[in-house]
């Protein structure tokens, strides 16, 4: 019995930003499915969603484009310059070069499939003419109202094998506009990933902090594993800071964990505000880094505190003197996953951490603190200094170094 070969798709598809997400995710399931998938981008660069690794790309500059379209030529001259002629026709030289540069590159292709009805599909066409392989064209909605060339829009589609659109109002339109008969159109809706985008009752831990050796990313992660319930997320908010910084990307995928983690970057105001309220628990294990640099105390977990969270953190330094509880010794990954076993079955005891917590910001950490900072400045701003200091900045003589006086610590209420 003879294998049979893998379908070959040779995919014309934007890049300029990255992939669109549902044609990142159409690529996606189409490689699952088995098939082998050449992506032909019209426009490459950086974005969101880039080819996965193992993707074969046909990335192009302007020296492959000529090569390419010198060995094209010379394979096929006769329908090369038949192509040409067409696209003169049709002012279309742009789509007719990307084709000539990559018609050898995709010839062991056994469809052409152009995920939109502009330079896609124009690119496509020019394609299925040099090289003879079957087109299909996916149309969204964009293509029927601004079409960057509507004459060779309508011309390419009578090319197609296959015509698709994403609604019946669309192909409705579609036949209306072009006459194609509606019979030739098929609807093939957005596609979603239904099994991973479902509603289910998730326990959402946030971290905010730089990515620092200090701030316990590490172990968190490692408890997170070993929690093994995939209903546990953990919300990353921070990036690099002043030290060295971690790589916690490459911790939750060493770990393997990383469908679990979402990483938002640095944020602050509405959006920073919104993961606090959303959040299940806080979570910071802060440490002793290796250089021996410690906390003072942490803005995050005063943050946290505030909104009237649950927080799970280490006795690291100023940390249990502020938080009757839940805290674990540094380092102790596995106090750390029972702490947020803990949590995470017990929603009456987050909610009355969450209250008690809200109580001790209340007291520890309001705005009531730089009211104090800002009497101590205009206080000492009235002084002007001592009369041996104002007598020496009078002569100019800067006088002997002089230390600050300590000054006892209060908290918002003015205790000491």
């Amino acid at each position: 019995m003879t294998r049979r070969q893998p379908t070959r798709v040779c995919v014309i598809a934007s890049m300029k930003k990255g992939l669109e997400p549902f044609i990142h995710r159409e690529v996606q399931h189409l490689v699952r499915l088995g098939y082998e998938v050449t992506l032909l981008p019209t426009k490459q660069g950086p974005g969101l969603y880039e080819a996965e690794p193992g993707w074969r790309v046909l990335r192009h500059d302007p020296l492959r484009v000529l090569v390419g379209n010198v060995a094209t030529f010379l394979t096929r001259p006769r329908r090369y310059l038949a192509t040409l002629a067409e696209a003169v026709r049709f002012r279309a030289l742009v789509d007719f070069a990307l084709a000539g540069a990559f018609a050898n590159a995709v010839r062991d292709c056994s469809v052409l499939y152009a995920t939109f009805g502009d330079h896609k599909l124009f690119v496509g066409h020019f394609l299925k003419r040099l090289n003879g392989t079957p087109l299909a064209v996916a149309i969204h909605a964009y293509e029927l109202y601004d079409n960057p060339n509507t004459r060779l829009f309508h011309h390419a589609l009578r090319n197609c094998d296959r015509i698709s659109t994403v609604t019946e109002y669309n192909r409705e339109l579609l036949a209306s506009q072009t006459g194609i008969d509606p019979q030739r159109i098929e609807v093939t809706r957005i596609a979603v990933d239904t099994e991973r985008y479902r509603p289910r009752d998730t326990f959402a831990i946030l971290i905010v902090a730089f990515f620092n050796p200090g701030k316990g990313h590490a172990h968190l992660f490692e408890a997170v594993k070993r929690l093994d319930d995939p209903n546990v997320e953990v919300w990353v908010v921070g990036g690099e800071g002043p030290t060295k910084p971690v790589d916690v990307r490459r911790l939750a995928e060493e770990l393997g964990i990383s469908d679990q983690v979402a990483f938002f970057g640095p944020l602050k105001g509405p959006a920073l505000e919104a993961l606090f309220r959303r959040c299940d628990v806080f979570c910071l294990p802060s440490h002793t880094s290796p250089t021996g640099v410690k906390e003072g105390f942490p803005t995050a977990i005063a943050e946290a505190m505030a909104f009237g969270k649950a927080v799970v953190s280490t006795r690291h330094v100023e940390i249990p003197r502020v938080l009757p509880e839940l805290l674990v010794d540094e380092g102790d990954v596995e106090a750390l996953t029972e702490a947020l076993r803990a949590l995470r079955d017990d929603p009456a005891r987050r909610r009355a951490m969450g209250e008690e917590n809200r109580r001790l910001a209340e007291r520890l950490f309001t705005l009531r603190n730089v009211e104090t900072t800002a009497r101590a400045l205009a206080a000492l701003a009235e002084r002007g200094g001592t009369g041996a200091e104002r007598g020496e900045a009078e002569r100019g003589d800067p006088g002997p170094e002089r230390s600050a006086p300590r000054t006892p610590v209060r908290d918002a209420e003015g205790a000491a």
